[in-house]
């Protein structure tokens, strides 16, 4: 399927934003020359934040971290993604 529109000239990244929220990108790309690619080094972004824990919870947190061989913090990240998996909202 060839593209019926032609994509137009934005002034700034929020105007394109704009566009494409409300036009389908189908009917300005070719799709019949798609084809799946895989970003294998694609890091996701992440943010720091701040948290207050108990000493107790830290300490004990750190040795069971320290028990399988990994930081801490990576720990607790484990941590919140099994517990995120394990829930449904």
């Amino acid at each position: 399927m060839k593209p019926t529109k032609t994509i137009p000239t934005f002034r700034d990244e929020n105007e394109e934003r704009e566009f494409w929220e409300k036009n389908d990108t189908i009917d300005y790309f070719d799709t019949s020359k798609v084809r799946m690619v895989r970003f294998p080094n694609l890091k996701k972004t992440t943010k720091s934040i701040s948290i207050r824990l108990p000493v107790d919870m830290l300490d004990e947190l750190k040795v069971r971290a320290n028990s399988m061989d990994v930081p801490y913090q990576s720990f607790i990240k484990m941590l919140l993604q099994e517990g995120l998996k394990s829930r449904s909202l």
